[in-house]
């Protein structure tokens, strides 16, 4: 905006300067002219008394040189021949003969064009006739001052122009500082930062603006503490039925499904306890914490899972993991992607279906693949939608949203198809040419 007033005040001034400029321009060119053809018309005027009194060439000759001009040898005089004395022509004449036989006809001053500036023709009756006085103006004599005078009109121009920009320039900063600080305070807003508010000020406009900025960030501030508060509450309230639960596994005794389910439920409370604390933490982790191995994430996530794999006799395959993959995720959020794309499987495929998890890593992305060699998905665009799950079979749609909220932290995104087994396949791309984001941020901004 600022630019465009500048454009705006530099075209509406150099209309109006060349409005003025342009015709004073020709004006002073014509001012120029006329008084060097009136300073002319002077000296042949001078003439004028000699020749109605003598048509001598010696007395015309002393009285031609008394002039300026005829001085310089730019007047020049012709008298017709006349019964007893012959013609008189003094001086070096420019126009041609012709010229100084219509001015003669004519007996009128006239001016004509000649080779190096102007000649003045002045008839003067004589006894013998019509005398005619040709004073030569040089080119120079007609333009004389007309370029200092166009010079300083430009420089004025120039300078009107100049400064009506600078003018501009600071009414224009003046109207664009609040716009600059509003667009700002978006920005941080947008980033999570939930404390910025705009200073009102400026024009009506932008102090309207930002007063409702203002009031929306208050309204956005208390909408997330609310949600914090009712996802802590919510939390809060499975802990009863986990301590019930919790009690039931102290009396399954020991053998390897006891282990798994009481491990189970201790997870289940840490990861209840986890979102409590999330949800009610006013400020988000630090980004430098944000990073795991994907690899060791992976090898702990398969080694719980495949216990309920070989109770329920699928077959399981694991590759990529048995090297280090660091990703810009945090190990907690990377576990509940996992879980929740192998829970899936567990979830919509028979007992009895194998499955696979493989890892791709590259420098610039890590790609994780889940497939299985079950029925597939027949709707892939709906699954990654939030809350579009197969309600049929208790799902609440949340799964593969978890998933991708993980994947477009770090700019990347997930994709379900059909794998090589045969079945789904989810790819979970996890880029590493990104600033990391919590999750919990990337669904803010998305959502705002």
């Amino acid at each position: 905006m600022r630019w465009s007033l500048i454009r705006v005040s530099l075209a509406v001034t150099a209309m109006v300067v060349i409005a003025f400029a342009v015709p004073l321009g020709l004006v002073v060119r014509e001012l120029a002219r006329d008084r060097a053809l009136t300073n002319a018309e002077r000296q042949a005027a001078a003439i004028a008394p000699a020749l109605v009194i003598t048509t001598d060439r010696q007395e015309l000759d002393r009285a031609v040189a008394t002039t300026q001009a005829g001085a310089e040898d730019r007047i020049a005089v012709r008298v017709p021949a006349h019964a007893g004395s012959p013609a008189v022509d003094l001086g070096t004449h420019r126009a041609t003969r012709a010229d100084l036989d219509r001015a003669a006809s004519y007996g009128e001053a006239s001016t004509v064009r000649v080779p190096g500036g102007y000649a003045l023709l002045r008839p003067t009756a004589v006894s013998s006739g019509t005398a005619v006085v040709e004073v030569f103006v040089p080119e120079a004599d007609v333009t004389r001052g007309v370029a200092t005078a166009w010079v300083v009109l430009a420089g004025v121009g120039l300078a009107l122009i100049v400064g009506s920009v600078a003018i501009a320039d600071r009414l224009g900063a003046r109207m664009i500082r609040p716009a600059v600080r509003l667009a700002s305070a978006a920005q941080q807003l947008g980033e999570g930062d939930l404390g910025v508010r705009v200073q009102e000020d400026g024009p009506g406009e932008l102090r309207a603006a930002a007063a409702a900025f203002n009031a929306m960030a208050d309204q956005v501030v208390g909408l997330l503490a609310n949600e914090r508060e009712l996802a802590a509450d919510l939390s809060h309230r499975l802990r009863t039925p986990l301590t019930v639960l919790r009690l039931n596994t102290a009396s399954l005794g020991d053998g390897p499904a006891a282990d798994q389910t009481r491990a189970a439920v201790a997870q289940l409370e840490r990861e209840v306890d986890q979102i409590i604390r999330t949800a009610r933490e006013q400020r988000a982790p630090a980004p430098g914490a944000a990073g795991c191995d994907a690899a060791e994430v992976i090898r702990d996530r398969m080694a719980f899972w495949s216990a309920l794999a070989e109770d329920e006799d699928r077959a399981v395959s694991t590759a990529g993991a048995d090297r280090p993959v660091r990703v810009p995720v945090a190990r907690a959020e990377l576990a509940a992607a996992l879980d929740a794309m192998l829970g899936n499987v567990f979830r919509h495929t028979p007992e009895g279906t194998a499955f696979a998890v493989d890892v791709h890593s590259s420098a610039d992305s890590v790609i994780v693949l889940v497939s299985d060699a079950g029925p597939g998905v027949a709707d892939p665009a709906a699954a990654v939608r939030r809350g579009h799950g197969d309600g049929g079979q208790g799902s609440t749609g949340l799964g593969l949203d978890i998933v991708r909220r993980v994947a477009e932290s770090t700019g990347g995104d997930i994709a379900v198809g059909r794998g090589v087994l045969g079945g789904a396949e989810i790819r979970l791309y996890l880029s590493r040419g990104v600033s990391v984001r919590p999750v919990a941020a990337s669904r803010r901004r998305r959502h705002l």
